[in-house]
């Protein structure tokens, strides 16, 4: 499992959440408006301030789903990219340990 991959798929259903929400907010505050329940500049400004608060928000967001994921995957046992590196480069140091123990015994 590509976690980066995992991680950008679930950050788009995030902006797609984002994108629906807002929408909504706009219909609802228009008809908010319609019905005289707000002026337009209150819907303007309520709308305004709800998605700059949301903004803000999506950052901590995507912070926490990092984390989160990053927790899931090691209690899944899933090593991390430095890990596998690390092994892969120890798995090479070996390999060439035996190839030269090999060209020992042979000569």
């Amino acid at each position: 499992m590509d976690s980066n991959n995992l991680l950008r798929q679930l950050l788009m259903i995030g902006v797609g959440t984002t994108s629906l929400v807002a929408e909504k907010l706009r219909e609802v505050s228009d008809e908010w408006v319609r019905d005289g329940k707000l002026g337009p500049d209150q819907a303007r400004n309520f709308v305004d301030d709800f998605m700059e608060q949301l903004k803000s928000e999506q950052g901590n967001f995507e912070t926490q789903m990092q984390r989160q994921l990053r927790n899931m995957l090691q209690d899944l046992g899933v090593p991390r990219q430095n890990e596998m590196d690390e092994l892969r480069g120890r798995l090479d140091r070996l390999e060439r340990q035996v190839r030269d123990l090999e060209n020992r015994l042979w000569r």
